[in-house]
């Protein structure tokens, strides 16, 4: 690598997915130095004018034809989620890395065989977009855990709150069921919170006992497509929208079983109203506490006992060795939402240009990661049915 900020000699990219999350890739990916080669959407007309608007040369139409250009080494699997099983295997076969959103695919036997096929390719990057892994402070709690320093881990709590579906009127593709485990609110951003959780704790989860809500069961379903995060979509009272039914959850609180006897719950929802995207996470443990708020990622709480709490600006001169390294304004100047991303990256394209012989095992989110995620998922819909505590398979 060239500097920390760029990654030389890295292949070319491509990026499924116009829609919300594609063009964050594109950003983030400019932003390190990797060409982006093209896009392909789910709709050309609307492919189009996402890659006009992100200046980018190519807009192919089929995956046949991103697959067939010679520039592309790496592929950014952006699409709706029930697209990423077929997708993904398609650009690993194809001998590509592939770094895909999460969910990585809608069922545990769709993750457990892109798992089996990455493990069989080690020399493909194989990832999975857990962004939230790449705040300077989250690797800050998880350093502090990991040294003993805040003794044992008692209990994870939290929660992630939206309110971009809180009206009838606000439709998006995530609301549809996806005939596997149906869940929306837990599936697109309770993996992000478990995996966070995770990742800050080192310990799996075990076991879930789930309660999910759908508080709007029927939505206004508009004919043209409504993107993500757009805003109440123009459809009361207009002819060219219709109600369906809605069986996917607004919002689900889990209980929580890790191992080594750590307790956790954390609740979703789409429906709260002035919350955008709120992620909060504190750990207690018999030394101390912590607590982190993603509306103020750049501040990290410390609880004491017996002494006085603290607030910890992010500070590189501050912050242990694997959070300053991902730390890359002074204190003061805030890291944010695309900083992450730029991060991730920077962790997968390093590992990809380094030379293979001296490779250490990577340190991104794996299809590993992803095959958990979508493994609790299951566990917490089965939990949900039967009303009792579920074992995560």
């Amino acid at each position: 690598m060239s500097s920390p900020w760029m990654v030389a000699g890295a292949p070319g990219a491509a990026v499924i997915g116009g829609g919300f999350i594609g063009p964050v890739h594109v950003e983030a990916l400019r932003r390190i130095g990797v060409q982006v080669v093209g896009l392909l959407g789910g709709a050309p007309d609307r492919a189009e004018v996402a890659a006009r608007r992100l200046a980018l040369p190519k807009v192919y139409r089929s995956l046949d034809e991103l697959l067939g250009d010679e520039r592309v080494g790496v592929v950014h699997v952006a699409s709706p989620n029930a697209l990423h099983f077929p997708q993904a295997r398609r650009v690993l076969e194809s001998g590509r890395h592939v770094l895909c959103e999460k969910p990585l695919a809608t069922s545990s036997e769709e993750t457990a065989a892109l798992r089996s096929l990455a493990e069989s390719r080690p020399e493909q990057a194989a990832a999975v977009n857990y962004n939230i892994r790449y705040y300077p402070l989250c690797r800050q709690v998880r350093e502090r855990i990991a040294s003993g320093t805040l003794g044992r881990v008692l209990s994870v709590t939290g929660s992630y709150v939206q309110d971009w579906l809180l009206y009838p009127e606000d439709y998006n593709w995530r609301v549809e069921p996806d005939g596997r485990t149906n869940l929306r609110a837990v599936a697109d951003i309770g993996t992000h919170w478990m995996d966070l959780a995770q990742f800050l704790i080192g310990r799996p989860i075990r076991a879930v006992n789930a309660d999910l809500a759908t508080f709007h069961t029927q939505r206004l379903k508009p004919t043209g497509p409504a993107d993500t995060f757009s805003g109440p979509a123009a459809t009361a009272g207009s002819p060219t929208a219709r109600a369906v039914a809605i069986t996917t959850e607004d919002h689900a609180a889990v209980l929580l079983r890790f191992d080594d006897g750590v307790r956790g719950a954390f609740h979703v929802s789409q429906v709260t109203a002035g919350r955008k995207n709120r992620l909060t996470i504190e750990i207690a443990a018999t030394e101390g506490a912590l607590a982190w708020d993603s509306e103020s990622p750049n501040r990290l709480w410390i609880g004491s006992r017996r002494g006085p709490n603290q607030l910890l600006e992010r500070d590189p001169a501050l912050l242990g060795s694997s959070a300053a390294a991902i730390s890359h304004y002074p204190g003061g100047h805030a890291e944010g939402f695309p900083d992450t991303f730029k991060q991730l990256f920077l962790d997968v394209y390093g590992w990809i240009v380094d030379d293979p012989a001296a490779r250490q095992p990577p340190t991104f989110p794996s299809f590993a990661d992803g095959d958990q995620e979508v493994r609790i998922c299951e566990a917490i819909a089965r939990s949900a049915a039967a009303g009792q505590w579920v074992s995560v398979s």
